[in-house]
């Protein structure tokens, strides 16, 4: 099976100071793939690089079977059409109510006539536990509420992928628990793959198919959720269960 996405031998920098470092990743087509690994790896540079928001100073990355590192503006918009993004702070329009932020993508790149907009509001708000929100503004939303109706949002264009930038970050274990629901309902119902970016190993253990875990500008190990329980890698060990036999330094940098 061809991937939906692959990055081949991929090379970030931002003024001079390097991000990644020959990075090769393969996602399935229908797969939720997690991102594991501590700040600063550069998780969320992967994520803008998949979806077209950064570019890579080496190598290729492709989506769909296109090459998408050298492809103008006009062309990324067309491949970001099949591509949503739920954003780690959720990113919603403050001036819009929840129906106006569900509908921006649908607006912005499609001709769909506003009656059938209305109904794409309805069903993915249902989708998420929100129905009834359309006219709600988002000042007046839980924390766990925000990031729904940024997950309504990014399956309102029904993409073919969903990338997402720490789901659960902030939240209680109990609405943790409702978004890794949700991430994993929609992937079944819709046929969706995903990405997701965490530190929270529940949720990692909880949704993903694979996990691959960032160390130092590369990705160190890729396998099935079993697989990185069992594995003997200590920097694995340490990031997943808190041993204290190997330190993990943090390496901050702006990108993340």
């Amino acid at each position: 099976m061809e991937p939906l996405i692959e990055l081949k031998n991929v090379d970030m920098s931002f003024k001079g100071h390097r991000i990644l470092n020959n990075v090769s990743l393969q996602i399935q087509p229908g797969e939720i793939m997690v991102i594991i690994g501590p700040s600063g790896a550069g998780k969320s540079t992967l994520l803008r690089l998949m979806i077209g928001l950064l570019r890579p100073t080496a190598g290729e990355i492709w989506v769909e079977g296109q090459e998408i590192s050298q492809l103008d503006e006009e062309d990324l918009n067309k491949i970001r059409r099949n591509m949503g993004m739920v954003f780690q702070y959720s990113a919603l329009f403050d001036s819009m109510t929840v129906g106006d932020n569900v509908a921006f993508g649908i607006r912005q790149h499609t001709d769909m006539p506003e009656d059938q907009i209305s109904r794409v509001i309805r069903r993915s708000l249902r989708m998420v536990g929100l129905m009834g929100k359309e006219s709600v503004m988002p000042s007046e939303l839980s924390g766990g509420m925000k990031k729904r109706v940024g997950l309504a949002r990014a399956i309102a264009i029904n993409p073919k992928i969903v990338l997402y930038d720490e789901p659960t970050a902030g939240l209680d274990p109990v609405m943790s628990s409702t978004i890794n629901r949700l991430i994993m309902s929609t992937r079944r119902i819709l046929g969706m793959t995903a990405v997701v970016v965490t530190h929270d190993m529940d949720s990692a253990f909880a949704i993903a198919d694979r996990i691959a875990m960032m160390y130092d500008e590369k990705i160190i190990e890729v396998g099935t959720p079993d697989e990185f329980r069992e594995s003997p890698n200590p920097l694995v060990q340490q990031f997943i269960y808190g041993v204290k036999n190997h330190c993990i330094p943090v390496r901050r940098r702006a990108s993340e």
